[in-house]
């Protein structure tokens, strides 16, 4: 049985939260909806959280956070935020996340960059692309804007760098509102993931924390910690 849950309040405090999708359907394959999802994430920072790194897949999200009030609230914002969007935007008016949501609260540097690998791995876990890098819907691709590692929870040295800000901002709005996945498209969606940028922006290279072959068995274990949702 895992503990108890503690109480997030404004102190500065660091989570890992993963969350999955309803039935664990495949609703960010569709290029919109995941567009959407960022930009929702976005929408609520800094006021709600800092936001250290993150990666949207399929049919889940990761993400590292700093909440400025609590992290219920914050996930809530995230979770619920999208969900009136989608029904406003995109027109889909079922269920689309599981309730609750896992998490771990990060205590140390160690555990900072542990978590923070493993986001940036995901994708090429999953075998939707061959680097971190390459995937449009994460933050290692240097697209962008990251607050920076919080205090106490620094890392020394990474990657030359004292601040975990990338250089561009997400998505903007423009354009259409989108084409509305039907149940049965998102029943049967194409294997394709959706189209990876491989540069960031302004052509600059990502950045990347490195993987580490030793870091295999410590990956496995937060994969097994988040695989049941509370």
């Amino acid at each position: 049985m895992r503990p108890k849950r503690e109480i997030a309040t404004s102190n500065g405090q660091t989570y890992f939260v993963t969350s999955n999708s309803a039935d664990r359907k495949p609703f960010f394959r569709h290029q919109r909806w995941a567009e959407l999802f960022v930009e929702t994430l976005y929408s609520y920072r800094p006021e709600r959280y800092l936001l250290h790194a993150f990666v949207l897949m399929p049919d889940h999200f990761h993400i590292m956070i700093s909440p400025t009030a609590s992290l219920e609230l914050a996930v809530q914002c995230i979770k619920g935020g999208f969900s009136f969007r989608a029904k406003r935007e995109l027109g889909w008016m079922e269920g689309i996340w599981i309730a609750g949501f896992s998490d771990h609260r990060i205590r140390d540097d160690a555990e900072f960059q542990l978590h923070f690998a493993y986001i940036n791995r995901n994708p090429v876990k999953a075998a939707l692309v061959e680097l971190p890098e390459q995937y449009a819907y994460g933050s290692a691709n240097g697209q962008f804007e990251l607050d920076a590692f919080p205090q106490g929870l620094k890392p020394e040295t990474f990657l030359g760098t004292t601040s975990g800000a990338a250089k561009a901002v997400p998505f903007q709005s423009g354009g259409g509102p989108g084409l509305k996945p039907s149940a049965a498209e998102l029943s049967n969606v194409p294997a394709e993931a959706p189209t990876p940028h491989a540069h960031a922006r302004d052509g600059s290279a990502a950045l990347v924390l490195p993987i580490e072959r030793s870091k295999t068995k410590e990956f496995q274990e937060v994969e097994e910690t988040h695989a049941t949702q509370k």
